[in-house]
């Protein structure tokens, strides 16, 4: 498997969106990779936005970015709880600087404003953060995936699958 030996943080908080945080653990655990959840408490299930549960692993305390190989981080309402947390954005931060693949869907892009890593970045995201990400200073498309080096960003569930395969071949390289 291709991906056998990755090991991927998933970034969880309440009101994720259900898909897109399942498809792309899917895939990659398909392809052999070894994908945590990470929330604020181990041990503790979060909600998806539409019921759909998820329980850490461990806790943002108990795991460092130098630990993973890369970093997804799903849409819903949780991006704007998790964008508080400096832990998160410290996660994000440094996966950047070590160019290690970022995944970001929908509104997960506001976690990679807060990290303020945007600035001259080309991404997608939900069309209702446009404003927000070209303010940040990124380029916006209105394509299903963007790949910007180790950054790849898309739209909203119906771009799962060309999304998990571009973060796939990402953390293949």
């Amino acid at each position: 498997m291709r991906l056998s030996g990755k090991k991927i943080m998933a970034i969880l908080d309440e009101e994720f969106e259900d898909l897109e945080l399942w498809y792309p653990v899917m895939r990659l655990r398909e392809e052999g990779a070894t994908v945590h959840f990470i929330g604020k408490e181990k041990g503790k299930t979060y909600t998806g936005k539409y019921g759909v549960p998820a329980t850490s692993d461990y806790a943002y305390k108990d795991v460092t970015s130098k630990e993973y190989d890369g970093i997804l981080v799903p849409g819903g309402w949780a991006p704007d709880k998790l964008r508080r947390f400096e832990e998160v954005l410290t996660f994000v931060k440094e996966m950047d600087q070590d160019k290690k693949p970022i995944g970001q869907i929908c509104h997960a892009g506001w976690v990679l404003i807060s990290a303020k890593i945007l600035s001259g970045r080309k991404v997608t995201s939900t069309p209702g953060i446009r404003d927000d990400m070209e303010n940040a200073g990124a380029e916006w498309f209105d394509e299903a995936v963007v790949v910007d080096g180790h950054l790849i960003s898309s739209r909203r569930p119906p771009d799962l699958p060309p999304y998990a395969k571009a973060f796939a071949d990402a953390l293949a390289k």
